[in-house]
């Protein structure tokens, strides 16, 4: 069936033209060297809602140097002091809800409602680094013979380059600068070039909550790969923190072998979603609501592969489809709408092949699966069954709201042990290894199989598993590092110690 479309507001752009398009360098707004701009397009419309400086290398450049001879005055302020910054920034953005929300629904195509709560989670790293920056803690022992005693602290790591997705543009930015601001790093930063719009609100925000000029400096370019190499050959940046592509991830990893430079990898996933013949089917269900849709699809957490035990099949597919065709389709601008565009035609393109792909290797398609007419970069949310291990979807991120549904186990033996050994099999034979979800009553299955399963997080009984008290990040290919927790800032932070000789007496 084909989808209808939610018709378009008009008031976004009016909030749009209130943010700043030019770079942001030492605390001042400034043009691209070569005058240069780049459109920025509302995927909902194919409009351009604003165009953004483009800096070239020369501009990375400048940036860097900056951040680089502000990093020991910076480094040098108390704790205290950048903690009330990031409690100050966190009440700002509290303060600008609908007008952020509004900026990052029209760049990214988000429904409003969804974009107001990342603008809720999004301020919350400020607020949870605001409490870490304080608590940057130390050790002190002695040696075993007792001639000298090792204070240990941690010092910030130095200059960072941060790289945030188009996906989340306001929450990635927040979980890289808040840890960076708490442990007293300068930063350069460049957003992702189909949503810089809500970044560079972000940057004001921090202004108006006092970030002194030159701590943050944030690039905008159509051209990432000239201004980043710029950055990781420069011998001045002392960290990278990447969100992004495996592809990118590995790229990035080994320029900063160049260097030896600390890095955090945010990359890709492929996650599993496991519905046991235990399951609480209606629990489920609303947990791979979440899972899948959260952000149209587009999000490195997003349920890739749906495991479901055959006993529970029929019945867990009906519901679950049945809720996802009951979906309303629009602008996220639009009253009422809860899925959105996808971010560019590229990406419809790629969610619409990887379904065919599916249904010529024998695929059936439940609800969804046919572009709407109208203008944008729309697709309806699909739900595919009798997916086969062959499909290129069970491959690679979908990156948008299809649902493939993988059986597993045998229909009439839903007591049968077989069934964890082969589910398992199934979601840990991929590269990647983010998240994986697990839906089970039973207590000793559920911690077998979370036990078992080679990601970096596990959600049982629910589709949420993204905080800022949480560690975030995977294993294998989806990455190095964690962001979020309490772990999350030593990320930015070096170990030193210092060995003092103890007076015989």
């Amino acid at each position: 069936m084909t989808a209808s479309v939610t018709a378009t507001p008009h008031s976004a752009p009016d909030v749009v033209s209130r943010v700043s398009t030019d770079l942001f360098i030492d605390g001042t707004w400034t043009p691209a060297a070569s005058g240069q701009r780049f459109d920025v397009v509302n995927p909902a419309t194919g409009d351009v809602l604003a165009r953004v400086a483009d800096a070239d290398a020369t501009d990375a450049r400048r940036a860097l140097e900056t951040a680089a001879a502000h990093q020991a005055d910076w480094a040098a302020t108390s704790p205290r002091h950048r903690s009330e910054i990031l409690y100050r920034a966190h009440q700002l953005i509290m303060a600008r809800v609908d007008e952020i929300a509004a900026v990052m629904t029209a760049e990214m195509g988000k429904p409003l409602a969804e974009a107001k709560g990342e603008v809720a989670y999004g301020a919350e790293f400020f607020r949870w680094f605001a409490e870490e920056a304080v608590r940057i803690g130390g050790d002190s022992t002695t040696t075993g013979d007792g001639s000298h005693r090792i204070v240990v602290t941690r010092q910030p790591v130095g200059p960072c380059i941060l790289i945030t997705p188009w996906n989340f543009p306001l929450a990635m930015g927040t979980r890289k600068i808040g840890p960076a601001v708490a442990a007293g790093c300068t930063m350069v930063l460049k957003p992702a070039e189909l949503t810089p719009l809500t970044t560079l609100l972000l940057a004001d925000i921090l202004v108006e909550a006092g970030l002194p000029s030159g701590v943050l400096n944030v690039v905008t370019t159509s051209d990432p790969s000239t201004v980043v190499t710029e950055w990781m050959e420069s011998g001045l940046a002392r960290k990278i923190s990447f969100t992004g592509s495996t592809e990118v991830g590995k790229l990035l990893l080994r320029q900063a072998a160049g260097t030896v430079m600390r890095t955090s990898m945010e990359l890709g996933g492929n996650a599993p979603f496991i519905v046991c013949a235990d399951a609480d089917i209606s629990r489920a269900v609303d947990g791979l609501m979440f899972a899948k849709m959260r952000n149209i699809g587009q999000a490195c957490t997003a349920a890739n592969r749906v495991f479901v035990h055959r006993s529970v099949i029929d019945e867990f597919t009906d519901a679950f489809a049945a809720k996802m065709s009951a979906l309303r389709v629009g602008d996220g601008a639009a009253e009422g709408v809860q899925v959105g565009p996808l971010v560019e035609s590229r990406a419809v393109e790629k969610v619409s092949a990887l379904v065919s792909d599916a249904v010529a290797k024998g695929a059936s398609v439940v609800c969804g699966g046919e572009n709407p007419a109208g203008p944008g970069f729309f697709y309806p949310p699909t739900v595919l069954t009798d997916v086969g291990l062959d499909a290129d979807l069970t491959r690679t991120e979908i990156f948008g709201p299809v649902a493939a549904i993988i059986p597993f186990g045998d229909a009439d033996d839903p007591g049968d042990p077989a069934a964890d050994d082969e589910v398992l099999a199934l979601a840990n034979d991929t590269p990647w290894g983010l998240v994986g979800y697990l839906f089970s009553q039973d207590v000793d299955r559920c911690a077998r199989l979370s036990a078992a399963l080679e990601t970096g997080m596990v959600g049982v009984n629910t589709g949420a598993v993204s905080n800022p008290a949480a560690p975030f990040g995977g294993v294998k290919e989806s990455g190095l590092g964690r962001e979020g927790g309490r772990v999350g800032i030593e990320e930015f932070l070096d170990v030193k110690y210092t060995a003092t000789p103890i007076p015989r007496r």
